[in-house]
């Protein structure tokens, strides 16, 4: 899927653009050291991944009530990043 499909299928997230640095954090030890979220057990591919399927950022949140809206954006813009390199 590409960003472009991505942000056509949540439009609402095209317009709040935010650096990822102070959510997606790498630890060794932690979900075999892929990207998570501010520490948590939830990666950057899982969240892409419900995106992916179709699910809603208010689907996400309620599914998982630890994260938030900055959260998910952190990972689309994460994923960005990386694209990129």
């Amino acid at each position: 899927m590409t960003d472009l499909t991505l942000y056509e299928a949540h439009p609402l997230l095209i317009f709040k653009f935010m650096n990822y640095t102070d959510r997606i954090t790498i630890e060794p030890g932690k979900r075999s050291g892929k990207p998570c979220i501010r520490g948590l057990r939830i990666t950057v591919q899982d969240v892409l991944g419900y995106l992916e399927a179709g699910m809603t950022v208010d689907e996400i949140l309620d599914d998982f009530p630890g994260l938030t809206e900055d959260d998910i954006l952190a990972c689309i813009d994460y994923s960005n990043v990386e694209k990129r390199k």
